[in-house]
């Protein structure tokens, strides 16, 4: 269970990495449309697992690749835009948030399912 302060700061961190990647980070990724599906805080504040999802993107993998790959860049970012509000900016941790895919095919397979109908 995650403290008050933890939601809160998952939540700044969220909006500001949002908004990094809509707007200020729009020219090393190209017309990819990132999208910050949710981000956990680890309880002393240090370590930020933020959970990505992709749109316009062939390879989703190559872009979370390229995504770590500019880690320290998008840190210092979110640094520059946080400083007034939090004195920690989190280690940053990148992961594929595939809740969307696993709906497509979880709903794919009860599609297909035969339920006899009851009298």
């Amino acid at each position: 269970m995650e403290s008050k302060r933890q939601l809160q700061y998952a939540k700044l961190i969220q909006k500001e990495l949002s908004d990094i990647f809509q707007r200020d980070s729009r020219h090393l990724f190209g017309n990819a449309f990132i999208t910050v599906i949710r981000t956990e805080i680890s309880p002393d504040l240090s370590v930020a697992k933020t959970f990505l999802s992709f749109m316009l993107v062939d390879d989703k993998e190559q872009m979370l690749l390229l995504i770590r790959e500019k880690t320290k860049a998008i840190r210092q970012t979110l640094g520059s835009k946080i400083r007034n509000q939090a004195r920690i900016v989190p280690e940053l941790l990148f992961f594929l948030d595939d809740s969307a895919e696993y709906a497509l095919k979880m709903d794919a397979i009860i599609s297909k399912l035969t339920i006899p109908k009851v009298d």
